[in-house]
């Protein structure tokens, strides 16, 4: 039995076009090694950056600033280059909702004793046409959700690089200070030993004296842990081997902000911070997601051509064909009840993540207040300790000065330098924390 040259001729045009716009596949098999690079190779590439305030930096050998360090944490942060390839899936995404439906071809074929026939049937969905449009701009705001998303990661990564910037430059004074103490103390109790073994010096003084200095070890030793632990979370910020070390230069300087700015900035949140503006993005979707659930409810319709042939009668026939699903059940009630409770939720959702922005805001804004108040009220003491200690040394030089006042002394002045280096430390921080919490560009803080 032949079949006939135009069902033959059919498929084969048929087959050929699919085959023609396939995909191929390619694989892609996984790392097998950590992808981590020296300080040597640390570069900040023009171009690359999309963070608000973060512009391209030329990297100084003699070491790195905090803008450098937040940069190279976008740029070589491996969580952000995993995160970005979200990016990829969401443009995919977006490529899928804006193509058509392929039309679906229906061959058949049948013979009798004197004659052949068959159907030939083309037929194209026309509801997805209809809901097209609603369906590409929900994907297209949730591709801009995904792409906040991403830029709102590389804020928070930029924030940490400048707090472990604020830290680990804290922890290099502090070590400076804490030595200098630990030298101090160790002295006094050698001399305080030398002193009881001629007799002048009672062993309680010298018991006192030597818990002094294991007070002052111990200190030192976890100054140094932490110093240890922040070169660690630094380097896999970057993207860097474990024992790679950096050299930091120059200070955080962040300012304050007065009431007016503050209270500017709050009133903007909605529109500056990059968290809030994803919400809204992923609401604008919902908003088109519901749309379309919404058109998806009148009666669903697909519409083609009919071309057939009687075997038996040899009789040509041609026209339309028309399949409509009759809205007597269903009605897409249930997805429309669906994406409206999402879309409620998601509405709720972004309303408590504004208030709890505004709220964290305050918080740490009055906070930074407080400590700003505290850490002028230390600083104004350093000037008449620093000059008591001078004047200890002078004396004891002079033997006009008993070495325990001495020490007690230097101790002070040293105990209120370290304080007010921890309270310095934690107040940059808070000061980091609020410009994020409203959205500010790094280059305005």
């Amino acid at each position: 039995m032949n079949i006939p040259a135009w069902l033959k001729h059919s498929a084969a045009v048929l087959i050929a076009s699919a085959v023609c716009g396939c995909a191929h596949y390619r694989p892609s098999p996984l790392p097998t090694a950590p992808d981590l690079i020296s300080a040597a190779q640390l570069t900040v590439p023009a171009g690359q950056l999309d963070v608000p305030g973060l512009t391209p930096h030329t990297v100084s050998p003699q070491g790195l600033d905090r803008t450098t360090v937040m940069t190279l944490a976008v740029l070589n942060n491996p969580d952000l280059k995993a995160a970005r390839v979200q990016a990829n899936v969401a443009n995919a995404q977006l490529l899928q909702a804006g193509l058509l439906p392929d039309p679906q071809f229906s061959a058949g074929f049948a013979s009798s004793a004197m004659n052949y026939g068959g159907v030939l049937t083309l037929d194209q969905d026309i509801q997805a046409i209809l809901t097209r449009g609603a369906a590409k701009a929900a994907a297209k705001a949730s591709a801009d959700q995904v792409h906040l998303n991403i830029l709102w990661q590389e804020i928070q990564v930029a924030e940490k690089a400048r707090e472990l910037f604020i830290q680990a430059r804290s922890d290099e004074r502090l070590l400076k200070i804490l030595q200098a103490n630990q030298s101090l103390l160790t002295e006094n109790y050698h001399r305080a030993w030398i002193a009881m073994q001629r007799g002048d010096e009672t062993s309680t003084i010298v018991a006192s004296d030597l818990i002094a200095v294991s007070d002052a070890d111990a200190t030192l030793r976890q100054v140094q842990m932490d110093m240890n632990l922040t070169q660690h979370q630094l380097n896999a910020l970057l993207g860097l081997q474990p024992e790679a070390r950096l050299h930091l230069l120059g200070e955080p300087q962040l300012g304050p902000l007065t009431r007016a700015t503050f209270e500017a900035a709050l009133s903007a949140l909605p529109h500056k911070r990059v968290d809030l503006l994803a919400l809204q993005a992923g609401y604008r979707s919902q908003e088109e997601t519901l749309r379309r659930a919404i058109l998806a409810q009148f009666p669903s319709l697909s519409a083609g051509v009919d071309l057939e042939r009687d075997p038996v009668e040899g009789v040509n026939a041609f026209g339309p064909e028309v399949t409509l699903t009759l809205p007597l059940f269903n009605r897409n009630r249930g997805q429309i009840a669906i994406q409206r409770a999402t879309r409620d939720l998601l509405r709720q959702q972004y309303q408590a993540r504004l208030d709890a922005a505004a709220s964290q805001a305050d918080e740490v804004w009055k906070a930074s207040e407080i400590m700003a108040a505290q850490l002028k009220d230390l600083e104004g003491q350093l000037p008449a300790l620093k000059n008591t200690a001078q004047a200890a040394e002078q004396n004891l030089r002079q033997n006009q000065l008993d070495a325990g006042l001495y020490v007690t002394a230097q101790t002070n002045f040293l105990a209120k330098q370290t304080e007010a280096i921890r309270l310095q430390a934690s107040l940059e921080n808070a000061r980091s924390v609020l410009a994020t919490l409203l959205g500010m560009p790094f280059d305005a803080q």
